[in-house]
């Protein structure tokens, strides 16, 4: 795989230096940016490639949790505090790991690993397909296939072009499954393939199935960064 796009925000300058080198010194990570400032972070992203972003969680002008929100899926992230009571928030964001702080480089190292498992993961999802088990049997079901992902209490309905299939599982669980660049969360009961999309609403999305998907108020701002 291509080395991985880092950014780092901290307002700390010694820690922006002190994980600049550690990035430096890692073969599959590549330092494209670094601020103090979170807002100067964002406005990056918005006009530059980035895989991963090493994130504080505590800064003055924007939080990192509030960071994360605004981006939403668009990014992964490895959060580093000195306050480990924020740990368990930070987990319900996309995650790759969490750092506190003092770092050091062995354990910086066991996060880019992680990291690295993670990009190469989501690159072989691209390969297309992948099984469920539904009415007792195992089925295959191309990605590209799929329209949409419904959570139904302790079940998801995996809708299809051509049928449903009703499986014993998770919508966080599917979330993890399924390739990123194809599929995003618009509500806390939804996944939509973004290819499927045949226009948007400001509290619905139409898929060219014609089914009608709710835009969950949270989950707006994600979609509408993921569609640019």
């Amino acid at each position: 795989m291509n080395k991985i796009k880092c950014i780092v925000v901290d307002d700390e300058p010694l820690a922006i230096s002190l994980l600049e080198s550690y990035i430096r010194k890692v073969p599959f990570l590549e330092l494209v940016f670094s601020a103090e400032n979170p807002i100067e972070a964002l406005e990056f992203i918005q006009n530059h490639e980035a895989d991963l972003v090493f994130l504080d969680i505590q800064m003055p002008e924007l939080t990192g949790i509030n960071f994360m929100k605004i981006l939403g899926d668009k990014l992964k992230y490895v959060l580093t505090t000195a306050y480990s009571e924020y740990a368990l928030e930070g987990y319900e964001h996309n995650i790759v790991d969490y750092l506190l702080k003092p770092i050091s480089f062995e354990r910086f190292y066991k996060s880019a690993l992680k990291a690295q498992e993670r990009f190469v993961f989501n690159e072989n999802k691209e390969d297309a397909h992948f099984f469920v088990k539904s009415s007792g049997q195992q089925h295959r079901i191309n990605f590209e296939s799929i329209l949409y992902v419904e959570s139904i209490k302790d079940y998801v309905n995996i809708r299809t072009s051509e049928q449903e299939y009703i499986v014993l599982d998770t919508l966080k669980s599917m979330e993890q499954q399924l390739p990123d660049h194809s599929f995003v969360r618009i509500h806390k009961s939804f996944i939509i393939n973004l290819n499927q999309i045949k226009n948007l609403g400001s509290k619905k999305v139409t898929l060219i199935s014609e089914h009608e998907i709710p835009i969950g108020e949270s989950f707006r701002m994600n979609l509408l960064t993921r569609i640019k």
